[in-house]
């Protein structure tokens, strides 16, 4: 009996060694250099953002509600109204490009710690299965706009977005599906509450994001 024991335990490796093939095995099919605080960063971003477009959106209502516009003086509406969306568009791409920088510097930093390589196979089909949504939804919400059915760009922001993330969890850790899944819900629930746009928007890029971003930290990056 005591040879036999001895026998099943030469034959099974021990848990330290089990768990260390699966890391390896994670470390070549999978990203797994996400930072939580990328998703921190990233949801402060969206934040301020969504305060700079609602503080600007309040600026148009009150020259929109203003005695030009009793008095039937449409031009200057008209000219406020094109303002107006330049102006949204350049606070969303500001919000973007900090986004992603903040998000990508963190990562950086991580993967430098862990020792694995930002720039691999792995990491390329990340990006693209990444990009790819993203491009097609961008494409789709411009025509949007052309088309004048501006309502219609922060539902879609958060679809096309929630599907991107869905679409890439398979190339790095799982619980990013879960935000995906996040995104979609509220992009839908969007779609039947047109009005509350910019609210969705910060929900959904903001408040999710540090959401998910603290779960990771706790989960993988705090000191024990």
């Amino acid at each position: 009996m005591f040879y036999k024991v001895l026998f099943m335990d030469s034959q099974h490796p021990p848990l330290e060694t089990l768990q260390d093939i699966k890391r390896i095995m994670e470390r070549s099919s999978r990203f797994i250099s996400l930072s939580g605080w990328s998703g921190i960063s990233a949801g402060v971003c969206a934040l301020l953002g969504a305060w700079a477009g609602h503080s600007r959106i309040a600026s148009y209502l009150q020259t929109v509600r203003g005695s030009s516009y009793y008095r039937g003086e449409t031009a200057t509406v008209s000219d406020s109204a094109t303002a107006l969306m330049q102006d949204l568009v350049i606070i969303a791409a500001i919000t973007f490009i900090t986004a992603f920088i903040s998000a990508f510097l963190f990562t950086w930093a991580r993967s430098r710690k862990n020792g694995t390589p930002l720039w691999d196979p792995i990491v390329q089909r990340l990006a693209w299965n990444t990009i790819l949504p993203m491009v097609i939804g961008g494409l789709v919400l411009v025509r949007a706009m052309q088309w004048g059915y501006f309502e219609l760009v922060a539902p879609g922001c958060l679809i096309f977005y929630g599907l991107a993330l869905v679409n890439a969890s398979k190339y790095t850790l799982g619980e990013i599906r879960y935000l995906g899944y996040g995104q979609l819900i509220l992009g839908i629930i969007n779609l039947w509450a047109i009005g509350g746009g910019l609210y969705f928007w910060a929900a959904g890029f903001g408040l999710l994001h540090i959401l998910y971003g603290v779960i990771m930290w706790w989960k993988y990056e705090r000191r024990p």
